[in-house]
């Protein structure tokens, strides 16, 4: 489905992402890993196009279509190729109302007759009841769930989020696991979350690619993921 090979990414004079290759298999849910600062969101935002690349290239391709060169794709139609990405802080609107949050997102589809489709209520119900309310008046558990619902309003194939349960409690951290794991079983969506830490979305992956100062470090079934990789990789 999207396919990296040889990505290199610089900020001014620093090297920042040495010669990243990245398969995400259709309908598999992949952890990113690695601790803070070694170029996770870095390379997010590259595949979402707000950060340009020095070489290497980006394949995406769907089902039964061509493949697509995904460097050669603006930022503003990646959404409409079936890409979304839940940011790191969620950057929602908080001056605007949870629906006028979701509408504008349906715009980068290009198709002002889209519709909110049924599963964006269905998986999260509490936000329905409160779709009048302002964003920013929501509590932190409330503005990730919403969050996540923008990114789903386009249906995409692949759903990226960045850290989805930072900041929020432990028993909403284990809703947001069953919301992916339901996207993935019984949507079928392709996942890739992005972590530095290995909480309860372990539970939900099939596999991992980690990364470390930049650069790819070693990919596998999540069952390869063991102890001595964590504590070299993952623990501070």
């Amino acid at each position: 489905m999207l396919s990296l090979r040889g990505v290199n990414q610089y900020y001014g004079h620093n090297h920042i992402l040495w010669d990243i290759s990245l398969e995400l298999p259709r309908g598999q849910c992949t952890l990113l890993l690695g601790r803070n600062g070694v170029g996770k969101t870095t390379l997010v935002n590259c595949i979402m196009g707000y950060l340009p690349i020095v070489s290497g290239s980006m394949t995406w391709q769907l089902a039964n279509q061509p493949p697509h060169n995904l460097l050669q794709q603006p930022m503003e139609k990646r959404a409409a190729l079936g890409i979304s990405h839940v940011p790191q802080g969620r950057q929602i609107f908080s001056q605007l109302s949870v629906e006028e949050n979701l509408q504008i997102a349906l715009l980068a589809g290009g198709d002002k007759t889209r519709r909110l489709p049924p599963m964006i209520y269905s998986l999260f119900p509490h936000l329905h009841t409160r779709r009048l309310y302002r964003a920013g008046d929501l509590c932190g558990d409330e503005q990730q769930q919403l969050a996540i619902a923008r990114a789903l309003v386009l249906e995409p194939e692949l759903l990226i989020l960045d850290e989805p349960t930072s900041g929020i409690s432990p028993s909403q951290a284990s809703e947001i696991s069953r919301i992916i794991r339901t996207l993935n079983h019984e949507f079928g969506m392709t996942i890739l979350l992005v972590e530095h830490t290995l909480p309860c979305l372990r539970q939900v992956a099939d596999g991992f690619f980690l990364i470390d100062q930049g650069r790819n470090v070693v990919n596998g079934p999540l069952e390869q993921l063991d102890a001595e990789l964590i504590s070299t990789y993952l623990v501070s």
